[in-house]
């Protein structure tokens, strides 16, 4: 058995004069998740709904759970959850009769539907709820319920287009515990998100798409390492003594650098920042700013964040607006 669950070669979609998606290659680990960033408008959902049988792609490949999703799309249907990025519950149901009903739909029985559905209201924090018309839901609660509705099954791949828009921050964490005890319970997890933090704390690997096209696939350091290295950052209790430390840290600053030269301020006052080789940095600048007599508050190495390594790849875009029409279509 392969260890890759999703497998996409050569994906084309062409909406008019748009060009949706242009030969995007894809590929998710078994029991991993994946995470799928980009600008809007850079092809991403359009990728899931080929992924997900939605979307009939004008070209390419691509393969869920080892089933052609153009070939066997009902077989490739019945091994997926979805959630798009709008909830799509029956607003006239009520939360247990949207999540029973999605049971029944896939044939499991009318008792074990409505396990499965009380089990999924209590996870998602609307018990209390479950009676009610989804009409009568706010908005973040009909998300959960949409979200609910996804793993009614089961399912072994879980697409996730920007699950958890509109949830509050706490919400957003509870989602983020739930994708991860999908993935410890054998599931893998396809994510598209525009919070940069939550495919940090989430993905095992990252996807970037840019213009219908995968500019970048590597873990979420490895993208960081590419785009920038290590950082050493200090900042020494006395702001006076920042030239001081800038001569101390010019000793083990990176190859064709000087600390004086690429040190920058950072986000607290009289924070220094100076590019590095290696971890090792770190061993060699504490005794050195001890000996000098530079006591520090802030002692520590960094990678870029993910926000700088998006940035870094899609730079600046202000022309997306056809392409994200064409990802509504």
């Amino acid at each position: 058995m392969t260890d890759l669950v999703v497998r996409a070669e050569g994906l084309r979609k062409r909406f008019k004069t748009t060009q949706a998606l242009d030969g995007v290659d894809l590929s998710m680990r078994r029991g991993t998740v994946l995470g799928v960033l980009g600008p809007n408008g850079a092809g991403k959902t359009t990728a899931v709904r080929v992924l997900a049988t939605l979307l009939r792609p004008d070209a390419g490949h691509a393969e869920v759970a080892g089933i052609d999703v153009l070939k066997e799309p009902q077989r490739v249907r019945r091994r997926i959850g979805l959630t798009g990025q709008y909830a799509s519950v029956d607003e006239d149901l009520t939360g247990t009769q949207n999540l029973v009903l999605i049971g029944q739909l896939l044939d499991l029985t009318t008792k074990d539907a409505r396990k499965r559905a009380a089990e999924l209201l209590e996870w998602f924090d609307l018990a209390d709820a479950a009676g009610r018309p989804a009409k009568t839901y706010s908005g973040g609660m009909r998300r959960r319920l949409d979200l609910a509705a996804s793993l009614v099954g089961h399912p072994e791949v879980i697409f996730l287009d920007e699950p958890t828009t509109g949830l509050d921050p706490a919400k957003r964490e509870d989602m983020w515990g739930v994708v991860r005890t999908q993935v410890t319970q054998g599931a893998s997890v396809l994510l598209t998100t525009q919070y940069l933090e939550e495919a940090d704390a989430l993905a095992d690997e990252i996807v970037v798409i840019n213009k219908g096209r995968v500019i970048a696939h590597d873990t979420p350091d490895g993208l960081k390492r590419r785009v920038g290295g290590l950082t050493l950052r200090v900042r020494p209790a006395d702001p006076a003594r920042v030239p001081d430390t800038l001569a101390v840290l010019d000793r083990v600053a990176a190859p064709g650098t000087n600390a004086s030269a690429d040190a920058t301020a950072g986000a607290r006052p009289g924070a220094v920042l100076v590019p590095v080789t290696g971890d090792t940095a770190l061993d060699e600048a504490l005794p050195a700013l001890r000996r000098a007599g530079i006591e520090v508050v802030d002692l520590g190495l960094q990678l870029p964040s993910l926000d700088e390594v998006f940035h870094a790849l899609t730079g600046d875009h202000t022309d997306d607006t056809p392409a994200k029409e064409a990802e509504l279509v």
